[in-house]
């Protein structure tokens, strides 16, 4: 109540939002549908001097990563509110795109930072089909309508199509990472390779400030008296007794094969 008391001071309020989980669609955890409300909220109640991102993330879909960002900074900019992020395990791939979000980038001498890439997967079933007499029939109008089938041979052609979709699509992940990072990056041949790095030679490349957890930071930034205000998505009443659906189950899955990626 303290800061409604005229003449009283208010101490000063960061809101901390929670992305944590893999990025795409349906029922992955962070997609900006899901998030938007929760993102507006930061940055709009009780005028925060700052808001923290605490990033937990392998990545997923770039149009998400980046939708996701992009309305962070324009919030950011906006409403003059400076943004920092905070890596717990991971910020990979797309969990990175969230954190070049903010100012600045901060992470526990554990946390795996980097990935800075683009991968397509898929798989090939061809001779299995056909060594069970099983015939594919595909019928289309227009000759790359059924480029990449995974149940025919691998096509030369769709390859190239695909790896030139890939590289543009990594490209603009280039582009985003110096844009935010601007002259603190170092000049390495490994940036952008994909690699992915713990935090002390995170550092040293910079695409990290330094090594911090949330709330000392915090407190050393804005005082010992800051108040953290915490924004993250709420589980439904079903996972919160343990009763998810089977789409939910495979989602978990995928999610913990992408963390499985970076040894976690």
């Amino acid at each position: 109540m303290k800061r409604f008391i005229p003449f009283v001071k208010a101490p000063p309020r960061v809101a901390v939002l929670r992305l944590q989980g893999a990025i795409g669609v349906g029922r992955m955890p962070l997609n900006d549908e899901a998030l938007a409300p929760l993102i507006e909220r930061a940055f709009s109640r009780g005028k925060p001097k700052a808001v923290a991102l605490l990033i937990n993330s392998p990545g997923g879909s770039p149009v998400q990563s980046a939708r996701i960002a992009s309305r962070i900074r324009r919030l950011s900019e906006e409403k003059d509110i400076p943004v920092h992020a905070f890596v717990e395990d991971v910020a990979a791939s797309g969990g990175y795109w969230l954190a070049c979000a903010a100012r600045d980038i901060w992470a526990d001498p554990a946390s795996v930072v980097g990935s800075i890439g683009v991968i397509s997967g898929t798989f090939g079933a061809h001779e299995f089909i056909a060594r069970h007499g099983i015939e594919r029939r595909v019928y289309t109008a227009g000759k790359s309508k059924s480029q990449l089938d995974p149940f025919r041979p691998e096509n030369p052609e769709d390859i190239a199509r695909l790896k030139v979709i890939l590289d543009d699509m990594h490209q603009i992940f280039i582009d985003h990472v110096k844009a935010s990072r601007g002259d603190r990056l170092a000049d390495d041949p490994r940036l952008f390779t994909g690699e992915f790095w713990l935090a002390g030679k995170a550092l040293d490349l910079g695409l990290i400030d330094g090594t911090a957890h949330l709330e000392p930071k915090l407190k050393e930034l804005y005082g010992d008296k800051v108040k953290l205000i915490p924004y993250g998505r709420k589980r439904g009443l079903l996972q919160r007794f343990g009763a998810t659906l089977a789409g939910d189950a495979m989602a978990e899955i995928e999610e913990r094969a992408q963390f499985s990626r970076y040894g976690l």
